[in-house]
C-alpha cells in the first residue's frame, strides 16, 4: 500500500518540557566502584537494579538504569544517590520522540529535490548535489556501513532490499559476531529487546520514521521503483529504539555502543543517524557519543524542530539534545525549503548548528513498500548522513574528522543559514569530494 495515498497521521505535539520515565533513573559510577559499592548507592535511594546499561570494564565506568518504588519521589533519589561517593552522576531516563509530519517514480518528475542541484536534470539550486556526485561515477559503496539509531527499518522495501544487513551475523541462532545479539542480521530492536527490527504495525506504529530516513541515505538506483537515495550503494544497520511510546535515554546509548562495538569488530560504520531529540541533558549519552567519537563513528543528529510551536528555536540558548552535545564527531542539521529558505519549524544556532540540508516536503522510502513526504529536520540529517558516506566510498579510512571537515568547509553559502549555523550554508555531497 502506497503511504502516499492513506499517510499517517500526525504526530501529536511535544511536551512542553523533557520527558522521562518516572521511576527510572541512570546512574554513572566512578571508575572502579566495586559490587558492594554499588549496592550500597542503590539502597539509599531505595533503588532496585533494572539493567547495566554500560558494564564497566577496565577505565570505563558502569552505567545502571536503576527502578524506583511506585510513588517514590525521584528527585530526593537522585539527591540521595548523589551523595554516594561511588557515584559519578545519577540523572533521569529521558525520552525521545522522532520529529517529522506527513505531508502529501519521484526522482525523475522532479519530486526527489533534495538530490538535485542547480546543474542537474532535473535541476534545483538548493538540493543536496548528490545527482552532480552520481554523473560524475560516485554512487557508493557496499564497504561503508551507516547505522540508522531510531524506529527500524523495512529491510524488504523494493528499494531497500539487500541494502540492509550486518555482515558478521547469519539467521542461524548463533552469536556468529559474539557481541551479546543473536542473530542480528539486520540490527537489533533495543526498545523490544529483540532481532526484529522491523514490525509493520503490530506494536501500534509502522517504523515509517525509520524507513523515510533509510530510503534518503540508501535507497537504490535504477530498478524501476520509487526514489532514490544519496547512495545507490551502501549498507544501513537498524539500532531501534524508537517505539510506540517513543525511546529511552538507556536505550539508545546501547544502540550507540552497538555501533560502536561493530566497528570495534571490524565493521566499516562510518557514521550513525540520528533523526531524533527531545529529551535533557544526559551524561551518560554525551559520554556514549564520546565513545562513538574515539571509535571514528560520526553521530549525525537533526537540530530539531522547535518545540510545540513549530517555530525553530535558537540551540545557542535552547540546547536541543542529543544535536547539542559538543563533542566533535557531532554534526547538527537544520532543514531548508526547496527555495533555500530556513524550514519555518527547524532550529537554528551560530554556533551549535552546523549546515542546512533539505528538510522540507522530503519523499523517500516509508513501510509496507510505501513512499511518503515528509518534513522536518529529521528529514534534512540523512542527506548529511548519506554524503558522509558518499564520501567515504571515494576515501577509504578517512577519519571522522576529515569527513565533517570535507562537508562542512564545501557548505554552499546560503543565506537563510547565514548566522544561523556554524558553516552559513547548505550541504552540497559533490563539492565535498574534493575536500
Amino acid at each position: 500500500m502506497s503511504s502516499a495515498s492513506a499517510a499517517p497521521p500526525t504526530p501529536a505535539p511535544a511536551p512542553a518540557g523533557p520527558s522521562s520515565v518516572a521511576n527510572e533513573v541512570l546512574v554513572g559510577y566512578v571508575s572502579g566502584a566495586a559490587a558492594t559499592d554499588r549496592a550500597r548507592a542503590r539502597d539509599r535511594a531505595a533503588a532496585r537494579l533494572a539493567e547495566r546499561v554500560v558494564p564497566g570494564a577496565g577505565s570505563r565506568a558502569e552505567v545502571e538504569l536503576l527502578r524506583l518504588p511506585a510513588g517514590a519521589d525521584r528527585a530526593r533519589a537522585i539527591q540521595a544517590l548523589k551523595a554516594d561517593p561511588a557515584v559519578a552522576y545519577a540523572e533521569p531516563n529521558w525520552v525521545y520522540t522522532h520529529a517529522a509530519t506527513s505531508t502529501d517514480p519521484y526522482y525523475t518528475n522532479g519530486s526527489l529535490w533534495g538530490m538535485y542541484g542547480p546543474g542537474t536534470s532535473p535541476a534545483n539550486a538548493y538540493g543536496s548535489n548528490a545527482a552532480a556526485a552520481w554523473a560524475a561515477g560516485t554512487t557508493g559503496s557496499s564497504s561503508v556501513y551507516v547505522g540508522i539509531i531510531d524506529e527500524g527499518i523495512q529491510f524488504n522495501h523494493p528499494d531497500l532490499a539487500g541494502q540492509v544487513g550486518n555482515p558478521l551475523e547469519t539467521a542461524n541462532g548463533v552469536d556468529d559476531d559474539r557481541n551479546g545479539y543473536v542473530d542480528d542480521v539486520n540490527g537489533w530492536d533495543f526498545d523490544g529487546n529483540n532481532n526484529s527490527v522491523y514490525d509493520g504495525t503490530t506494536l501500534g506504529f509502522s517504523d515509517d520514521h525509520g524507513t523515510h530516513v533509510s530510503g534518503t541515505i540508501g535507497a537504490k538506483a535504477n530498478n524501476g521503483a520509487g526514489v532514490v537515495g544519496v547512495n545507490w550503494n551502501v549498507r544501513l544497520i537498524s539500532g531501534k529504539f524508537l517505539g510506540a511510546a517513543g525511546g529511552t535515554t538507556a536505550n539508545a546509548i546501547k544502540a550507540i555502543d552497538y555501533f560502536n562495538g561493530l566497528k570495534a569488530r571490524g565493521v566499516n560504520i562510518v557514521a550513525t543517524n540520528n533523526s531524533w531529540g527531545g529529551g535533557g541533558y544526559s551524561q551518560a549519552l554525551g559520554d556514549a557519543i564520546g565513545r562513538a567519537n574515539s571509535a571514528n563513528i560520526l553521530f549525525v543528529a537533526a537540530a530539531g524542530n522547535g518545540g510545540t510551536d513549530g517555530v525553530g528555536d535558537n540551540n545557542d540558548t535552547t540546547p536541543s539534545y542529543p544535536a547539542s552535545y559538543p563533542h566533535a564527531n557531532v554534526i547538527s542539521v537544520a532543514a531548508i525549503t526547496s527555495t533555500g529558505a530556513r524550514s519555518g519549524f527547524s532550529n537554528y544556532g551560530p554556533t551549535s548548528v552546523d549546515i542546512g540540508a533539505p528538510g522540507s516536503a522530503i519523499w523517500s522510502t516509508t513501510a509496507y513498500n510505501g513512499y511518503s513526504s515528509y518534513d522536518g529536520t529529521s528529514m534534512a540529517t540523512p542527506h548529511v548522513t548519506g554524503a558522509a558516506a558518499l564520501y567515504a566510498s571515494t576515501h577509504p579510512g578517512a577519519t571522522a574528522a576529515a569527513i565533517k571537515n570535507a562537508l562542512l568547509s564545501s557548505a554552499v553559502p546560503t543565506a537563510s543559514m547565514s548566522g544561523k549555523t556554524v558553516t552559513g550554508g547548505r550541504l552540497d555531497a559533490f563539492a565535498a569530494q574534493s575536500r
